[in-house]
């Protein structure tokens, strides 16, 4: 109700129930038990009678018809009338009488009120996903006030992946009186100016601006880019040393900077949680080397979890899968001082895809000679892996019970973390990662050219550092990439249901497959 009546200009009047609430118990008692009429509706009455009986009196001509008062209309008719006035008008009749400032506070006028002022923008609060080539993005569009405010989420600067997001905004409605909605670009730095919103569809929308001059700077492209850099890198060109990262840098400049913030939004869901997952699914900032950091949603599947970009680069473009993890082959890394030897790591990761492969041949062989069992019991496993526990035969997700040789307590059942270090010779844009960790599973990587030519799933190593941090070794990159939670709140932005939410994922990767 206090939201409603900002929308509409009531909050300063007498009549607000936000001033209400600030007073105290005796101001409220005496406000409660004022009478229905207060003396300047007395007076109006009073007048209104004193006419009446001039006119009876003076007996020449016709009696004129009798008057009747507003304050003699039903309720309901009043409710209706003032639920058609322009919001701006109700504030001065909320302050005419005491039976009008009563009726003022009836719900249906207020939600007339926002159905008339809204209604052509309520579709689009949420959470978006901008179509900018391969790079994404994360909008988050809000009400905040008198306005809609649409703010792009962008990761920290490289590589501080710990850091809070950061946040922008890039478009908002201004909700005016009468029906009418002003857009507003808020791109560039000479402050807000004229736009303008399309609803494509209920999924769908586009933004653009109509003042896109706003957006040049003085100094011209140079100062834009430096301005960009320092906003995106945190650092100047100067700064960055490496000649292939500034080529990316420079090159999503020029790509994102033609748009002028004329833009098209597609819907996304966060994914659905449920107690037996392994982690609170979410979003997640990712380091990727050159790339810097990149937003990746992580979604639980049954036996699998996977990682979507929701902001991507000229090789992994926004909407792919950028890992996927094999929750049934768990791994069991070796010791502190093996697991320092990339070669140990290696042999045991291989080993394991090596199993994988068996036992997909095994499922699918299974499937052309009809069958239709589940997949045999698995050969010996390889060292320093753990094998998925059976019960009558069939797996059971996220268990692991089979090992090579006798091993401590799993981190898992202990409660207690298990030390970790990356091998020597494997990079990481941050070197602050955790030294314990919960446990590891086989996983595969996605790899491919710039163009996102020729992808590839490649092995590789997921590691679970605690509920808000994990980690992913790719064997072939001889890189590590650190991920940490994303700790925003986001309103409007759960799936109806899982089936809606997996055709979510479907539709943004079909965008740049």
């Amino acid at each position: 109700m206090a939201v409603c009546a900002r929308l509409c200009g009531v909050g300063p009047s007498r009549g607000c129930r936000r001033r209400q609430q600030r007073r105290g118990p005796a101001e409220t008692a005496a406000a409660d038990s004022e009478p229905d009429t207060d003396p300047e509706e007395e007076r109006i009455e009073a007048g209104a009678a004193a006419l009446a009986g001039a006119g009876g009196g003076r007996g020449a001509g016709p009696s004129p018809p009798p008057r009747c008062s507003l304050l003699e209309l039903p309720p309901e008719l009043l409710v209706e009338i003032f639920a058609s006035l322009p919001g701006t008008d109700l504030p001065s009749l909320a302050q005419v009488c005491t039976k009008f400032r009563r009726i003022l506070h009836t719900d249906t006028i207020w939600r007339r009120r926002c159905r008339e002022v809204l209604h052509r923008y309520r579709h689009i609060l949420g959470l978006w996903q901008p179509d900018i080539g391969p790079y994404g993005g994360l909008l988050n569009v809000v009400v905040d006030g008198l306005f809609i405010i649409g703010w792009m989420y962008l990761p920290p600067h490289d590589p501080h992946v710990d850091d809070p997001m950061r946040f922008k905004p890039l478009f908002r409605v201004h909700l005016m009186e009468r029906k009418s909605a002003t857009v507003e670009c808020m791109y560039g730095h000479r402050g807000p100016h004229n736009g303008h919103i399309q609803i494509v569809k209920k999924d769908e929308f586009s933004t653009k601006c109509n003042q896109t001059d706003h957006h040049r700077m003085s100094g011209g492209r140079q100062e834009e880019f430096r301005t960009w850099l320092r906003e995106e890198w945190g650092r100047t060109l100067e700064d960055i040393f490496h000649e292939h990262m500034q080529e990316l840098i420079l090159m999503k400049f020029i790509y994102t900077s033609q748009y002028d913030n004329c833009l098209t939004y597609r819907r996304i869901y966060l994914p659905p949680s449920h107690p037996d997952d392994l982690i609170r699914p979410g979003l997640f900032k990712g380091t990727y080397g050159s790339h810097g950091l990149e937003i990746v949603m992580l979604s639980f599947h049954g036996k699998r979890a996977r990682g979507t970009k929701i902001t991507g680069d000229p090789n992994i473009p926004a909407g792919q899968q950028t890992v996927e993890i094999d929750l049934m082959h768990r791994i069991q890394l070796p010791d502190v001082e093996s697991l320092r030897s990339f070669t140990e790591l290696s042999r045991i990761v291989l080993g394991v895809r090596e199993q994988v492969r068996q036992e997909q041949q095994r499922q699918e062989s299974g499937a052309q000679d009809g069958e239709g069992h589940g997949p045999q019991s698995p050969r010996e496993p390889q060292p320093g892996v753990e094998l998925p526990a059976e019960k009558g035969g069939e797996p059971v997700d996220g268990e692991a019970v089979a090992e090579a040789a006798p091993a401590p307590e799993q981190p898992a059942q202990s409660g207690q973390g298990q030390p970790f270090v990356l091998p020597v010779g494997v990079s990481s844009r941050n070197e602050d990662y955790p030294r314990t960790c919960r446990m590891c599973f086989y996983g595969t990587g996605l790899i491919a050219g710039h163009g996102f030519t020729s992808p590839e799933r490649t092995p590789g190593v997921f590691i679970l550092f605690d509920e808000d941090r994990f980690g992913f070794i790719w064997l072939e990159l001889k890189s590590f990439s650190l991920y940490s939670r994303v700790r925003a709140t986001f309103r409007n932005a759960e799936a109806p249901s899982p089936q809606a939410f997996e055709e979510m994922l479907k539709n943004i990767q079909s965008l740049t497959s």
